[in-house]
């Protein structure tokens, strides 16, 4: 049996609006996340060596402890150098005492001016060779370059060393440095002081917290990376360089809409959402084609499409049709806040 146009339209006017929940669109602050594996390296690092061939006559240092810039670590024997500095202590003190005797001359007329400026040649070449004996004094005591920690040494007193002999290594890891690599298409993204968020596997859960200190001038040509150095706190000096860390680098902080991914209607190469609209006779859903960004934990972000203040379908999608009645229960009200994915 046929039934017509206006019993039809009576049908439809009667049927009940379909029963869906609803979820209310709120703008939230959101970076993007970007995981990498990086190395750390100490802040300065230097391995301890000599520039003379001599005998180790003192260590004073162990292995592992902490020193302060200029403390002395190993000094090497340095008789015939103390016997050099000596006679130039002396010989500068004499010189300098015969100039002291020949001013109040001059200015009596006892001596000549020209004895004076010879006597001042005398004193200011022996001050020189003393300045010279001193340093070359000062390359048989070793001293450290900077406040660190000692590394193992590899020496003995008595043993003989030559230039570039590696004594033992000197670090500062009060903070360490962490070199990893990113896609070159995130160049845009970074930028100096951005926060990174480092774990280790030698310490569980343990969280690291720092910020990227430089970024590299040149883009690797073969593996299209950038590499980026991060300087993490470590006063109580548990990371050590040479150290694998797993990291997290936030960036592009931005304000972002988020929806829940059961409220996206995908179709072919397109995505749409259905939106609660209230009209004189209730409530319909209204079809809209959205573009989408990042996704996170359940839920999708919505580039374009939606407006604040908006509510959009999230659960029953299925039962409903373009600009068919429904009844909307909304699921909870979010409220903006900040977030990272």
């Amino acid at each position: 049996m046929a039934i017509s146009l206006p019993a039809l339209a009576q049908f439809k006017g009667n049927s009940k609006p379909t029963l869906v929940t609803t979820e209310r669109i709120v703008i939230e602050r959101y970076q993007d996340k970007t995981e990498a594996l990086g190395t750390l390296i100490a802040n300065e690092a230097v391995d301890i060596t000599v520039n003379v061939t001599e005998t180790i006559s003192a260590i004073e240092f162990e292995d592992g402890a902490h020193v302060q810039r200029g403390d002395v670590l190993v000094r090497l024997t340095s008789a015939e150098e103390d016997a050099a500095l000596l006679e130039a202590q002396t010989t500068a003190r004499e010189a300098e005492q015969q100039l002291r005797r020949l001013i109040p001359l001059v200015k009596s007329g006892t001596a000549t001016q020209s004895a004076l400026d010879e006597q001042q040649r005398n004193y200011d070449a022996a001050k020189a060779r003393l300045i010279a004996a001193q340093s070359r004094l000062q390359d048989f005591v070793i001293r450290a370059p900077f406040s660190g920690t000692i590394g193992l040494r590899n020496i003995s007193v008595g043993a003989l060393v030559q230039p570039g002999d590696v004594i033992t290594t000197l670090t500062d890891s009060r903070q360490v440095k962490l070199d990893f690599n990113v896609p070159e298409v995130m160049l845009g993204d970074l930028s100096v002081g951005l926060p990174v968020i480092a774990h280790s596997r030698a310490y569980r859960e343990t969280q690291f917290s720092g910020k990227v200190m430089s970024i590299d001038n040149q883009i690797d040509p073969v593996t299209r990376s950038l590499t980026v150095r991060a300087i993490l706190p470590n006063e109580d000096r548990r990371l050590k360089p040479g150290m694998l860390m797993t990291l997290t680098i936030f960036h592009s902080e931005r304000e972002a809409i988020f929806v829940s991914e059961e409220s996206i209607i995908p179709q072919g190469y397109d995505n749409f959402v259905y939106v609660a609209k209230e009209t004189d006779t209730g409530w319909i859903a209204e079809k809209r084609k959205v573009e989408l960004g990042v996704r996170r934990h359940g839920s999708v972000e919505v580039v374009n499409g939606l407006i604040p203040g908006e509510s959009v379908v999230s659960h029953g999608t299925i039962k409903v049709a373009p600009g068919g009645a429904i009844d909307p229960q909304p699921l909870s009200t979010l409220s903006a806040t900040s977030v990272t994915g």
